[in-house]
């Protein structure tokens, strides 16, 4: 469904991504796992067209979208829920969710409204505040909107970066049973993510990315076999 070949992308003088190959198929959940400064964020960000890469392709759906905008990006059927979330905190939850339909509002705005009350329907914590800002939600409840926002575009893949970043454990049980959830839905999800134990519990297929390139890939089986990439990338017991 996504592929991505021989792809570098830059930061000025710096080489952030150095020819990296992955691809994410149909209905699966894939994961990209790595340490801080692999080049995730930024293999993500260059997928949805936020930066543009040096060289290499990225193909989504038999379609070549490499240096496409971030809309055109959107449009093709490929949305981002970006790190940290970036939620607009002065807008309130009804508003954040009526911008992630921003693609869709000039030529079917009625079925997007009806996509807004599905979110809504579905995330139930933001029915209760769906009149507040969101800079005043809480952590968690912020990352339930985000992934909302992005599904208001129907996406088709959904990139996801670093869901449970910064939040409580429970919260982070509760956002790993929302991928589940939606992958069952017959989403694509690319996911990023720190927290490897969490990630491979979802995971079909993983790649590790180290120094901008790729690593290792396989399925999760693959690495809790593997004893030297088990110390270097998720801990072992003793270390």
């Amino acid at each position: 469904m996504l592929e991505v070949q021989g792809l570098v992308t830059n930061y000025g003088m710096i080489e952030a991504l150095k020819g990296v190959d992955i691809s994410a198929a149909e209905g699966r959940i894939t994961c990209v796992l790595g340490p801080n400064g692999a080049g995730k964020t930024t293999l993500l960000m260059t997928i949805a067209g936020l930066l543009r890469p040096r060289r290499g392709s990225v193909t989504f759906e038999g379609r070549n979208i490499t240096g496409a905008s971030s809309t055109a990006v959107v449009r093709q059927g490929l949305a981002l829920v970006p790190e940290n979330r970036l939620v607009f905190p002065d807008m309130t939850v009804r508003e954040n969710l009526v911008a992630g339909a921003y693609t869709r509002l000039a030529r079917e705005r009625s079925e997007a409204m009806a996509d807004l009350d599905r979110m809504l329907e579905r995330f139930p914590v933001l029915q209760t505040r769906v009149n507040a800002n969101a800079g005043t939600l809480s952590g968690g409840e912020q990352q339930m909107l985000a992934v909302a926002r992005a599904l208001m575009t129907k996406p088709r893949c959904l990139l996801m970066d670093e869901p449970s970043l910064g939040l409580a454990p429970m919260i982070v049980a509760e956002v790993f049973d929302i991928i589940r959830e939606l992958n069952e839905d017959g989403v694509t999800i690319l996911l990023v993510e720190q927290n490897a134990h969490m990630a491979l519990t979802v995971a079909h297929h993983f790649f590790l990315l180290d120094q901008g390139r790729v690593a290792f890939d396989g399925d999760p089986g693959t690495m809790a076999q593997d004893e030297v990439i088990q110390r270097a990338y998720l801990g072992s017991a003793g270390s």
